[in-house]
């Protein structure tokens, strides 16, 4: 396993004006590391990077055919959605066809994350509701699962409640971390959320990409949906939109907030999972390309597609070229 320091640097007239630290492993379906940066046992919370395995109950105990869910559909649930309109058009869907309402989601409102789509909302006098929060499509998969089960859907957000269990079991199962030692808090859409360390995350994601390449049922419906539809899963300008998209459907990849990724590459059975130590958003999105390069799971080809995100530049406000943000690893020569 090769290890290494990697740092996002933030540069300003060529000289490092700040420094981000990254946490990152590479894990194979075998539970082997074949890529780590930092401390690869650093336990964290997992945020929205998850949101697929908190899909899996809904398709593995029968969701997709009870309610006749769409692939699009299934993409919301995993989704951080920047609340376009086909967004909250489809968490409208899927809503109906369970039975529910806005007003059941138990997540708070604020105005979508894609800024046309908050400046259309404004200019039309709405008041951006429980349905734009970029967390709506997970919360109304939990909505449909309680009701497949016939669980209350009052209070499916916390813990204590079955849909939550049902969640932290198949968290369990796939890192390979006993239920008991994850640990919980609350995250911002009011949904529990995780603390696992890196290196089994990498795990999990790497058993769950070797699951779906070799046709597990449950697995391959939800990174199918992910990658086949990645527009849901993120939104216009996205990293994980835009890098599902030109990977060709090879990798799935999602964000969760304070600098956290989860991504894997199911034909090869990797996984991965990256933790920018200040939670940075300006690094977390050049260290996951730059650890993805290190796995080999992208070309120069896709790299190219994505240089926005890979090596970002820095403007003043005219507009001006002012500086650049860069990965480091250990052993480079700085830019």
């Amino acid at each position: 396993m090769a290890n290494s320091a990697l740092h996002v640097d933030v540069l300003r007239g060529g000289l490092v004006e700040s420094r981000h630290r990254v946490h990152a492993v590479v894990a194979d379906a075998a539970g082997r590391l074949v890529w780590a940066a930092g401390d690869a046992g650093l336990v964290t919370f997992v945020r929205s990077a998850i949101k697929m395995f908190q899909a899996l109950p809904l398709v593995e105990d029968g969701g997709v055919e009870r309610y006749g869910l769409t692939a699009a559909e299934i993409a919301i649930t995993t989704a951080s959605h920047g609340g376009e309109p086909f967004h909250i058009d489809t968490v409208r869907a899927l809503l109906g066809k369970t039975g529910c309402t806005e007003e059941m989601l138990a997540c708070g409102p604020h105005p979508p994350m894609h800024q046309a789509s908050a400046g259309a909302l404004g200019t039309g006098g709405i008041t951006p509701g429980r349905i734009h929060n970029n967390c709506s499509g997970k919360h109304a998969g939990m909505l449909a699962l309680a009701g497949l089960h016939g669980w209350p859907r009052a209070h499916y957000q916390l813990l204590a409640h079955p849909v939550q269990s049902r969640v932290l079991a198949t968290l369990a199962e796939w890192t390979g971390v006993p239920h008991e030692a994850i640990g919980c808090a609350v995250d911002g859409c009011g949904l529990p959320t995780f603390a696992l360390p890196l290196d089994a995350m990498a795990r999990g994601c790497a058993r769950l990409s070797a699951a779906a390449a070799r046709g597990d049922e449950a697995p391959a419906r939800v990174l199918g949906a992910m990658t086949a539809h990645p527009e849901y899963v993120a939104g216009t300008d996205r990293l994980c939109t835009d890098l599902m998209r030109a990977a060709g459907g090879r990798l799935w990849a999602k964000v969760g907030a304070e600098g956290y990724y989860c991504a894997g590459v199911p034909d090869r059975g990797l996984g991965l999972a990256l933790k920018v130590e200040d939670g940075a958003w300006r690094a977390v999105e050049p260290a996951l390309l730059a650890v993805l390069g290190e796995a080999g799971a992208l070309d120069d080809e896709v790299l190219a597609a994505l240089e926005q995100y890979a090596t970002p530049t820095i403007t003043n406000t005219r507009g001006e070229r002012v500086g650049a943000i860069r990965v480091h690893r250990s052993g480079e020569t700085r830019p």
